[in-house]
């Protein structure tokens, strides 16, 4: 077996407390190119996953059980990407930003609690090899 080298890094957030007046796809795509910008990745395809485009009546929507009513979406990066899951009843945004560049996970973490407004109350870094 050959000698194990540094293949990229995760940063994973979860973060309570939020604003959720920040959970939009306007706003989300802000937080997107701002991040990028900040821990200099270069951003292509962004996707959203919500409810805004399906033909829901206010019944189903409500049927709907709280880990799943929010906005998802996942921004693919050079070098992989960053994905967001949002939820409104909550106040919670989860965040995984993972690339095999390496990135400044500090400045990461401190910028999607204040573009948030919430507080991380788990935040790790993992090592991928």
């Amino acid at each position: 077996m050959g000698k194990i080298e540094y293949y990229g890094k995760e940063l994973i957030l979860d973060i309570h407390k939020c604003d959720i007046t920040t959970f939009t796809r306007k706003s989300i795509k802000k937080f997107y190119k701002k991040l990028c910008k900040l821990i200099h990745m270069e951003a292509h395809d962004l996707h959203f996953w919500d409810y805004e485009d399906m033909d829901m009546t206010l019944e189903e929507w409500d049927a709907l059980p709280p880990n799943v009513r929010g906005i998802s979406a996942i921004q693919f990066i050079m070098t992989s990407n960053i994905t967001i899951h949002a939820l409104d009843l909550l106040g919670c945004v989860y965040i995984n930003v993972f690339s095999c560049k390496n990135f400044n996970s500090h400045i990461a973490k401190v910028f999607s609690e204040n573009w948030f407004k919430g507080k991380a109350v788990k935040s790790e870094v993992i090592d991928r090899i």
